[in-house]
């Protein structure tokens, strides 16, 4: 969201990201490497568990990174997000991407949403944030599952 008297927030507040030229980094952006942020966490998750072997390992981050698991990821997350990391969510929803045929429209552009989020805090070096919404999202099962 680029505004034109040059403020460095966007409509909820959320700090804006700025390129090595002083342009926001759009959504996409954002997404592409929350993209990458989310496969390396889910990597390393399966790598430390111990559990599986290659093949196991390669099916499972598969499953946990399509769109559709991602979309039910950022379901999780919506009752703690903050009013700008939901804002952050809206920009990559609403993002201008092409829809794989792997995906329905909706779970795409809600993964589209989580992957800029994911984006966002990693270039803001949120951290713990980050971690804390990772754990939140991977987490296996919730209270409806159980008996």
């Amino acid at each position: 969201m680029h505004n034109k008297t040059g403020d460095t927030t966007g409509q909820s507040g959320y700090e804006m990201i700025r390129d090595k030229q002083g342009n926001p980094i759009n959504a996409a952006a954002l997404a592409y490497l929350g993209d990458a942020v989310f496969e390396l966490q889910v990597r390393l998750r399966l790598v430390r568990s111990g559990q599986y072997n290659l093949r196991g390992m390669h099916r499972a981050a598969v499953d946990t990174v399509r769109a559709g698991a991602q979309a039910q990821a950022l379901a999780k997350l919506r009752p703690v997000l903050t009013a700008a990391e939901a804002d952050v969510v809206r920009m990559g929803r609403n993002a201008k991407t092409s829809v794989p045929r792997s995906a329905s429209v909706v779970e795409y552009r809600l993964s589209t949403g989580f992957e800029a989020l994911l984006g966002y805090l990693y270039l803001r070096g949120e951290s713990q944030r980050l971690e804390e919404l990772l754990d939140l999202a991977l987490a296996q099962g919730d209270e409806e599952d159980e008996d």
